[in-house]
């Protein structure tokens, strides 16, 4: 996040959101931004803490200003070698961000020759100093905040991917360039719309985004809602790209603060799981990048600093252990539309490894007693994960399958906690 911006409908079957893959593609990606790269408050330990979790990459910041603090003498800080090694033995897969404004350029956006030069010649310097182990860039953080309506400023910044990503792909063939990193601001205002239709994509490998709900009111502001309006975007962006384009969520997530648009830490975990499933619903969304590992600060009515998984002192927030308990389920299971109900605010989703089947339930607004169906369960004791107790992990929930013949159901009651319910047989 930039540090500026901060009716009953009936069952419906989720069939329209697969779309046709590899059988082999690669591992949905669990991420988290970080701020220890240039923090040193920010212990490189809590990255340890991040792999325990499940996460597999780390997004933070290559500040241009850092990298040349006097013109044309640029440089690699400690802190960045000590995060990339740290990551490195972690075997979290880096994303830099290049970007935010020079001191000898006065902050400015390289829209303009004498900008875009040093630049470029940062971006250069940067992707052959850090080298193989980086596996994304991001060109520049949030670009559209500044007027997330200018069309200039939009074809500004295809321009400078178009002059970026060359030198990212020479220097570094193995990473993905990504363009966007866009607030929901810019999202609405046709940023991201703008910018693909400019032409981004002959440049970029996938488009990013920042797609924050947390102050977008009631109905509006909750992961179902979040993700319909993905969804949407989605579909806006490969029509107008005319191909499937993969999408990154690099920062994503509610705020647990006191105040105006601010949840519990209990109802930030409850929504953590519920938007972490439902991207999977969403085949362009190749990973989540949550907004972020550690709080800011210790304000408990200051949105900034209630963002992470973990306190100042890396004590873990409720969100921490079920994105612990969740996070094998995310990277490599696939979601099932065609075995997926939705209907009056119930959502069963229906996930498989190939090998082991699962149900992912929960009900928004109230509780409600829901039958869960299965096959060839044997009146077997059901196996379940709830996330509102992911400490106890995958355990034999009391209740037993009830079946006749191969077909089998069992009442479960579900609240805004989702359970993951073991459909495999003697798992």
């Amino acid at each position: 996040m930039s540090l500026l911006s901060k009716g009953r409908k009936g069952p419906l079957v989720l069939c329209c959101l697969t779309v046709m893959g590899s059988a082999a593609a690669d591992p949905f990606i669990v991420g988290v931004a970080t701020h220890s790269m240039n923090n040193p408050n920010q212990p490189l330990r809590s990255l340890e803490l991040a792999s325990i979790a499940g996460v597999t990459s780390i997004r933070d910041d290559a500040f241009w200003s850092t990298a040349e603090p006097v013109r044309n003498q640029l440089r690699i800080v400690p802190q960045w070698r000590a995060w990339m090694s740290t990551a490195g033995g972690l075997n979290l897969t880096p994303m830099v961000i290049l970007g935010y404004g020079s001191v000898f350029t006065g902050g400015a956006k390289p829209r303009k020759p004498e900008v875009k030069a040093p630049y470029l010649n940062y971006v250069d310097y940067i992707t052959r100093q850090l080298g193989n182990p980086v596996k994304f860039y991001e060109v520049w953080n949030e670009w559209d905040i500044d007027g997330p309506g200018d069309a200039r400023l939009s074809s500004d910044y295809v321009a400078l991917v178009r002059d970026a990503a060359p030198i990212i792909h020479k220097n570094n063939p193995q990473a993905k360039v990504l363009a966007g990193a866009a607030t929901t601001a810019g999202i609405k205002a046709g940023f991201i719309d703008r910018i693909v239709s400019g032409g981004v994509l002959k440049y970029a490998d996938g488009i990013s985004l920042h797609p924050y709900v947390h102050c977008e009111g009631r109905d509006h502001n909750t992961p179902e809602s979040w993700i319909n309006w993905m969804r949407g975007i989605d579909r806006s962006i490969s029509t107008k790209a005319g191909k499937q384009v993969p999408l990154y969520l690099t920062e994503m997530s509610w705020p647990s603060h006191e105040g105006a648009c601010g949840i519990d830490a209990a109802r930030q975990a409850a929504y953590l799981a519920r938007s972490y499933f439902l991207a999977r619903t969403v085949p362009n969304i190749k990973g989540m990048w949550w907004y972020d590992l550690i709080n800011d600060g210790t304000q408990r009515d200051d949105q900034e600093h209630n963002f992470g998984l973990l306190d100042m002192n890396l004590n873990a927030k409720p969100a921490y252990p079920v994105l612990k308990a969740i996070s094998p389920y995310l990277r490599n299971f696939t979601y099932d539309a065609a075995a997926s109900l939705q209907a009056d605010n119930v959502y069963k989703l229906a996930f498989s490894d190939g090998r082991e089947k699962i149900t992912v339930a929960w009900a928004v607004g109230r509780e409600r007693l829901e039958s869960v169906g299965g096959s060839g369960m044997d009146n077997a004791q059901m196996r379940m994960l709830d996330t509102q107790k992911p400490d106890k992990g995958m355990v034999d929930s009391g209740q037993q399958w009830n079946c006749n013949g191969d077909q089998c159901s069992v009442p479960v009651t579900l609240t805004e906690y989702p359970k993951i319910i073991r459909l495999s047989p003697g798992s």
